[in-house]
């Protein structure tokens, strides 16, 4: 199998190389506008440039995931795992938040514990955090001015600590518990003495792992797509960072790191001048000859920017500082960087460079098909036999290297929704009209601005007008004059219509219903609910409460508190819930419970066992997610609200005959719920007569006493609600339990084989 896929992947390359090459050979000398004027040459070239630097970035990416390798640690002993320092840190992060972080540092394992030493650096010297960390009794180092920002603030931490290993987290990245034992021993030498005290480290600069986050980012939320598409920094994180080991230029990314702290001092410290003091603190490390790796195993989670404002303020700090870095430390000039880092290092400033690329993309077409203005020169057919070829095996390249987190498609839609809010940026950066502040990425759930959106969105509006006006006028065109030749300018506009769209939904947002995130995770529990306990195992659990599947529709008051225990290998916990909601899944019944009561030490407990572990959202592009399925969702999403689920108790389906008294007859019981039953009469006034009395109602040797009420459900109708109001006493009594889930038992049983 494994030979099989690697002449697949040598084929497809072969493919791709030979289709590409004809491709740019063609371009170059036969499809420039030469001699239609100097506005058509001057696009003609613009799109070349981008063409070219597009497939300059493939080829290097190709060239490293080509030669990727991962470093596997060596297996130490309990007594050479050191001396390590944690710093968190924070600036104007909620002290909630920070508790998440600071508890998933106190969870880590380590042989002895006494050598993990964890520090609150917290540069916005706050009483609220202070008292955090007196709380859970770590350090707490703040200063009395933020010079260098972020970087000044660990620089600060260094002073203040001596461990020879340095971890750093930024305030919302939980680790998990095997963070330290995963990373640690990557910088310990095996050839260690058991009885040696001083340990040898490895010339390792830092071991960077992914930064992966446990809410939905952005991009899966506004576009419906959390259940289809992975979290958009997953390709960087876990192929492209792991395919620079191969040229020694894993990106330091900022948090989720352990760092050799000789490195960082031999680098004069944390880089200060510049607002991605972490990119610039990494090419350093690696100037001075350390080796520097990314892993792919996901050993902390964080909180993803929740708002749009605060993404695009994220976003453009990132392109200002890497194009910072690049001028001020001049990269070109590090005579301990190889070339292959040099070109990494470019490579990764190019990126942000997408943004004028998506720009000269979007308007080609329309400069044509709106404007007259020829862009490229060349025939329908020309284009079939140069272009397609190369355009199809690029996007299954694309596909195959980025193990499928991230196709074309996907591309042009993250691209098109940033590339107008990061040309300003991208430009100033570039002319030295540089942004000197370091802007804190808020992490608070807020709801966007209108009159920001409204901004953002305006001119997206002014290209899909375009867009629409070169379709017609492309449309017509070929209807004119009867050809297809215009038929790829069809293509593009609509290609480029799409990721547009997809922009504008983007921009409008969509509201949060949830107010903490869900995780996939089966926890053995136990319930007790009355005078019985009900084994289960979650489903998902989150902050603030839990669901779980039981093969039968248990009573569950959904009007008082039950009890439940959490058992997990390393915590046990104690708590209160209620039943929010409850509904049948294929042959299972889903309950959702929140959280009502919880000891303070359990809560901690708790935040521990929702968050030690890896998030559950997709890693992988899904096969539904395609133009069509993908644009139906955003539309019907946007245009029906959503329901408010309501259904406490289970509903069993029943339709059994009974007899009630002389007055009412018989009845068929339509269906129950432990609170209620509903029965269906000969006649509609039949019941009325029983308003406001107690009903006894005696099904399968079952006593139910009953109120009736709700008349105005069933008012045109034969049916009546009746209220149970003894159903605690069955279910209190062993006998009348029993009977009870014997008899629901047999309708369920029937309903299966109807």
């Amino acid at each position: 199998m494994e030979n099989e896929k690697f002449l697949k992947d040598k084929l497809l390359i072969i493919l791709v190389a030979i289709s590409t090459a004809i491709y740019f050979i063609w371009r170059i000398f036969f499809t420039l506008p030469i001699g239609h004027g100097f506005i058509s040459l001057f696009f003609g070239l613009l799109l070349l440039l981008a063409e070219v630097l597009g497939i300059m970035n493939l080829v290097v990416n190709f060239n490293s995931f080509k030669k990727s390798k991962v470093l596997k640690p060596a297996k130490i002993r309990d007594n050479l795992f050191c001396n390590v320092d944690v710093f968190i840190a924070t600036y104007n992060e909620p002290k909630e938040l920070l508790r998440k972080t600071v508890l998933g540092c106190l969870n880590m394992d380590y042989p002895d514990k006494k050598k993990v030493h964890i520090y609150l650096c917290d540069d916005g010297k706050r009483d609220e955090i202070k008292e955090l960390a007196d709380e859970y009794r770590i350090n707490y180092i703040t200063r009395d001015d933020r010079k260098g920002a972020k970087a000044g603030n660990l620089n600060n931490a260094l002073k203040n600590s001596s461990s020879p290993l340095v971890v750093t987290f930024d305030a919302d990245m939980i680790p998990m518990h095997n963070f330290l034992t995963s990373t640690i021993p990557y910088f310990i030498k095996k050839s260690n003495k058991s009885n040696n005290s001083n340990i040898e480290f490895e010339n390792i600069g830092f071991i960077q792992t992914p930064q992966s986050f446990y809410n939905p980012d952005l991009f899966q939320l506004y576009l419906f797509s959390e259940d289809s598409i992975p979290n958009e920094q997953d390709y960087f994180y876990k192929d492209v960072q792991i395919a620079k080991n191969s040229t020694n230029s894993p990106i330091y990314g900022g948090s989720n790191t352990v760092l050799l702290r000789k490195a960082i001092e031999d680098v004069g410290g944390f880089y200060t001048n510049s607002i991605t003091e972490d990119f610039a603190t990494g090419i350093l490390i690696q100037n001075k000859g350390y080796k520097c790796y990314a892993i792919s195993q996901v050993l902390a989670s964080g909180l993803s920017p929740t708002d749009l404002k605060s993404l695009i303020k994220q976003r453009e700090r990132w392109a200002r500082g890497c194009i910072q870095t690049l001028k001020r430390l001049k990269v070109f000039s590090l005579t301990g960087l190889n070339r292959a880092q040099k070109i990494s290092c470019i490579i990764t400033v190019s990126y942000w460079y997408s943004c004028l690329k998506r720009l000269i993309y979007i308007i080609s077409p329309i400069l044509y098909s709106v404007f007259g203005v020829i862009v490229v020169r060349s025939t329908l057919y020309e284009a079939l036999i140069f272009w397609l070829p190369s355009h199809l095996f690029i996007n299954l390249f694309i596909k195959r290297m980025s193990k499928n987190r991230r196709n074309m498609s996907l591309s042009n839609i993250y691209e098109s929704i940033m590339f107008q809010p990061l040309i300003p940026a991208v430009l100033l950066e570039t002319f030295g009209i540089s942004k000197k502040t370091f802007s804190v990425t808020q992490k608070t759930a807020k709801e966007d601005d209108v009159e920001y959106k409204i901004k953002l969105i305006f001119p997206y509006l002014i290209y899909i007008v375009f867009s629409f006006v070169g379709i017609f006028n492309t449309l017509n065109m070929m209807i004119k004059y009867k050809s297809l030749s215009p038929v790829l300018v069809l293509f593009w506009l609509l290609f480029n219509l799409y990721g547009l769209v997809m922009a504008v939904f983007f921009m409008m947002g969509r509201t949060r219903n949830r107010m903490s995130e869900r995780f996939n995770a089966k926890i053995n529990f136990l319930i007790t609910t009355f005078n019985y306990k009900i084994p289960a195992i979650t489903s998902d659990i989150s902050e603030t409460g839990f669901s779980f599947l039981l093969d039968f529709p248990e009573y569950i008051s959904d009007k008082e508190d039950f009890e439940v225990e959490f058992h997990t290998n390393r915590h046990k916990v104690f708590a209160k819930a209620k039943i929010v909601f409850v509904k049948k899944q294929d042959d299972k019944w889903r309950y959702s419970a929140h959280i009502t009561e919880i000891s303070y030490e359990d809560k901690d407990k708790w935040l521990c066992i929702v968050y030690d572990r890896v998030p559950t959202l997709p890693t992988f592009v899904n096969e539904n997610f395609n133009f069509y399925q993908t644009f139906n969702k955003n539309i019907k999403n946007r245009m029906h609200k959503q329901k408010t689920l309501s259904r406490s108790t289970p509903r069993i389906s029943i339709n059994q005959k009974i007899y009630i008294d002389k007055e009412c007859g018989d009845a068929i019981v339509k269906d129950f719920n432990y609170n209620s039953v509903v029965l269906e009469f000969k006649d509609k006034n039949i019941a009325l007569a029983k308003e406001n009395d107690i009903v006894n109602i005696k099904i399968d040797n079952i006593n139910f006493s009953c109120v009736l009420e709700d008349l105005s459900r069933f008012n045109n109708t034969n049916m009546r609600l009746f209220k149970i109001t003894n159903i605690k006493d069955i279910i209190n009594s062993i006998n009348g339990r029993r009977k009870l889930k014997g008899w629901l038992k047999r309708h369920l049983i029937m309903e299966k084989r109807s």
